[in-house]
C-alpha cells in the first residue's frame, strides 16, 4: 500500500496558504495531507520534526526567503522533492533554483487552465517513482523537463549530460528552436538526447543569437521522436550464436577500436561487455590483468556510489607510476583507456570525451 504524501506549503501570505491547502487537499486524487509554514524558519522546523513527501516554496519572503530554504532543503533532505510557486519573473531566479535542484519552477497560477496544469504536474510529481531521471529535475524525464520550458513559454538552454556526452536543447518563447549532440544538430539531435534514459541538466541563460534550425512544435517534436524510439525497439533482433556477441555490437566495437588505435597519446584501449566480459582490445598483450581490475574497480565504485547516493559511476581516472588510465560506462558497456604517465587530466578528459561521442554516435 502506498503511504499517504505529505505537502508542505510554505508562503508569508496566509490566504494564499488556506486556498492551496484547500485546493491540494481536495483536488489531488491521492489525497495528500498538506501542512503549512509562512516563515523558512518554520518550514525547516516542520521538516526536521517529521518526513515530508513535497515541499512548494514561495521565493519572496521577508528573513529567510525561499531560495536559501531550497539550499538547505536540498542538502539536509535530498530524496524531498522541491516545487517553486512564485509571483516573480525573473530568469536568474528561475535559473539559480533549478541549478539548486528543484523538481519543477511555476508562476503563480492566473487562470483556471494554468491552476489545472499546475495541479495535475502536482499530482504526476506525487505518482512518480524516484528511480532513474535526469539530476536538476529529480525523477523526471526529458519529455517532463521539455514540457514544463515550453508550457512556461521559457527562453532559455537546457545542457544535457549523459556520462562525458554533452547535448543542448535550445528553447526560445516556449518553442524548441535547435538542438546538437554527438556531432549532429536539429531535429536528429533532439531525437538522440531523449532517447538517453538518465544522466544531469543544467537550465543556462537564453541565447537570442541561436538560429532556428527546427520549425516543428514541441509536440510534433516529442510525436516524432516517441515514434522513432518504438520503431528502433520494435526492429528484430538478429538470431545469434547463444554467448556470442552480438554482431552489431562486434560492428561497433571493432570500428571504435579501429578509430582510437589511430589517436595520438592512447597506449591501449579495452571495452568490458554487458557480462562484464572482454568485448575486443586493442594495445594489450593480455587482456585478462586489466579486464580483472576494470570489473574490481567498477563494482566497488558502484557499491560505493549506492553507499553515498549519489548516483552511478560515469568516469574514473587513475594514475600509476607508468601509466594514466580513464574508465568511462556507456549503457551496460565499459571503456578503459591507457594514456602515457604524462599525459594531463585535461588532455585525458578531453580525449575520452571524443572517444565516448563516438562510442554513443
Amino acid at each position: 500500500m502506498v503511504a499517504q504524501p505529505k505537502i508542505l506549503l510554505l508562503d508569508d501570505d496566509q490566504d494564499f496558504l488556506d486556498l492551496y491547502k484547500e485546493m491540494l487537499t481536495q483536488h489531488l486524487s491521492c489525497l495528500p495531507e498538506v501542512r503549512t509554514a509562512s516563515s523558512g524558519s518554520r518550514a525547516l522546523s516542520l521538516l526536521e520534526s517529521e518526513p515530508f513527501t513535497l515541499m512548494v516554496v514561495d521565493l519572496n519572503m521577508p528573513k529567510m526567503d525561499g531560495l536559501q530554504v531550497l539550499s538547505i532543503a536540498r542538502r539536509k533532505y535530498p530524496t524531498l522533492k522541491l516545487v517553486v510557486l512564485t509571483g516573480i519573473r525573473d530568469e536568474q531566479f528561475r535559473t539559480r533554483a533549478y541549478a539548486m535542484g528543484i523538481d519543477q519552477y511555476w508562476i503563480k497560477p492566473e487562470s483556471d487552465q494554468e491552476m489545472g496544469l499546475f495541479m495535475e504536474s502536482i499530482e504526476s510529481l506525487l505518482n512518480r517513482e524516484a528511480q532513474g531521471g535526469f539530476r536538476g529535475v529529480q525523477s523526471k524525464s526529458l519529455v517532463d523537463i521539455i514540457q514544463l520550458e515550453c508550457l512556461s513559454q521559457s527562453s532559455s538552454v537546457l545542457k544535457i549530460t549523459n556520462g562525458v556526452v554533452e547535448g543542448k536543447i535550445w528553447i526560445q518563447n516556449g518553442e524548441v528552436i535547435d538542438a546538437e549532440a554527438a556531432g549532429i544538430t536539429a531535429e536528429p539531435a533532439f531525437q538522440r538526447i531523449l532517447s538517453w534514459k538518465t544522466g544531469s541538466f543544467e537550465i543556462m541563460p537564453a541565447d537570442s543569437l541561436r538560429p532556428r534550425a527546427i520549425f516543428t512544435s514541441y509536440q510534433g517534436l516529442l510525436l516524432n521522436t516517441a515514434q522513432a524510439i518504438d520503431e528502433a525497439a520494435s526492429q528484430p533482433e538478429p538470431v545469434e550464436t547463444p554467448g556470442a556477441t552480438p554482431v552489431n555490437e562486434q560492428l561497433t566495437t571493432q570500428s571504435l577500436l579501429v578509430e582510437v588505435s589511430q589517436m595520438t597519446g592512447i597506449d591501449f584501449a579495452l571495452i568490458l561487455g554487458k557480462e562484464k566480459k572482454a568485448e575486443d582490445f586493442w594495445g594489450l598483450d593480455n587482456p585478462k590483468p586489466v579486464t580483472t581490475w576494470l570489473r574490481q574497480t567498477i563494482d566497488s565504485f558502484k557499491e560505493l556510489g549506492e553507499r553515498l547516493q549519489v548516483g552511478e559511476m560515469q568516469q574514473i581516472t587513475a594514475t600509476g607510476l607508468h601509466k594514466k588510465i580513464s574508465i568511462a560506462t556507456a549503457g551496460k558497456s565499459s571503456l578503459c583507456i591507457g594514456f602515457p604517465s604524462a599525459t594531463s587530466t585535461d588532455q585525458m578528459r578531453e580525449t575520452m570525451r571524443t572517444i565516448v561521442t563516438k562510442w554513443v554516435s
